[in-house]
């Protein structure tokens, strides 16, 4: 029988421990990982993946796309596409830092328990990193009107235009450098996302818990103090202050389900590719 074949590259210089275990839960039978993976030095790694096997054979390999930075991951996947041509392709998958199936889980969980998020407004704290950017492009789409924060506009406005660009959606940007500002974007709010440092309090309890217009609060940090606090990381949907609440273990069971599911379907054919839109796709039939 044909190996099922995973190959990771990893943009960081080491590759990722927790997307090979991942990757073996998936379905792989063997996973090789290359670190310090650029634009410039994949081809090689690419022709290897798909001159060997013919067939039915070619469907047994696969390329998973990773790193800390998200930037550097679509440069690199955006490679990797271009070295196929014809039939000489393999499926591939883009999760950098874990952002589009972290991001894709409690985007799908939020909206399930929604119902829809046309015309919500939405904030996602911290905004400027892999998942919350991911985050907010997913919400946006959904209907939401979003607006991503972080300590200086300069930065976060330069995310919020990475956003719009590759997702053609409207997300704002906002300056919060402290959490008196924090507290005051919230107000009039819908949904909170927040998915800053672990070990980060963004936003305190008292902040939403008497907030009205809150519906949802979804914090994707599981380390101790949560980023929004009063969330415990085990809430899917629990009510707390009149709103449903996720932590950052209730998202979790989710986004490994989905990060499994994701690396089985790219044994299915040579031709799959999975970035947000259809990672997105598959967490809300998973939901």
């Amino acid at each position: 029988m044909t190996k099922k074949l995973l190959f990771l590259f990893d943009t960081d210089a080491v590759p990722n421990v927790f997307d090979t275990v991942v990757g073996y839960d998936g379905g792989a039978d063997h996973i090789t990982g290359y670190g310090g993976v650029n634009p410039d030095n994949v081809g090689a790694l690419v022709d290897g993946t798909i001159y060997t096997r013919g067939g039915s054979e070619k469907k047994s390999t696969a390329i998973f796309v990773g790193g800390g930075s998200m930037a550097a991951g679509e440069e690199l996947f955006t490679a990797v596409k271009k070295r196929f041509f014809g039939p000489f392709r393999v499926s591939v998958m883009l999760d950098s830092n874990g952002s589009n199936t972290t991001a894709a889980a409690g985007v799908a969980l939020v909206a399930k328990a929604a119902g829809s998020l046309q015309g919500k407004k939405a904030v996602v704290l911290a905004g400027t990193g892999p998942v919350g950017m991911r985050s907010a492009a997913l919400l946006a789409g959904e209907g939401a009107e979003v607006t991503i924060a972080g300590r200086a506009l300069d930065k976060t406005q330069a995310a919020a235009d990475q956003i719009n660009q590759r997702f053609k959606v409207n997300v704002k940007a906002a300056a919060t450098p402290d959490e008196a500002s924090r507290v005051a974007l919230v107000k009039g709010t819908n949904l909170v996302f927040s998915a800053g440092a672990i070990g980060v309090e963004l936003l305190p309890e008292a902040a939403w818990a008497q907030e009205s217009s809150i519906e949802f609060v979804a914090d994707y940090n599981a380390q101790p103090p949560t980023g929004i606090g009063g969330i415990d990381v085990m809430d899917k949907g629990k009510e707390r202050n009149g709103k449903q609440a996720f932590g950052a273990l209730g998202i979790g069971g989710l986004k490994l389900k989905l990060h499994r599911a994701c690396v089985g379907q790219l044994f299915e054919s040579t031709d799959k590719v999975l970035d947000a839109e259809e990672i997105y796709a598959l967490a809300k039939s998973m939901a």
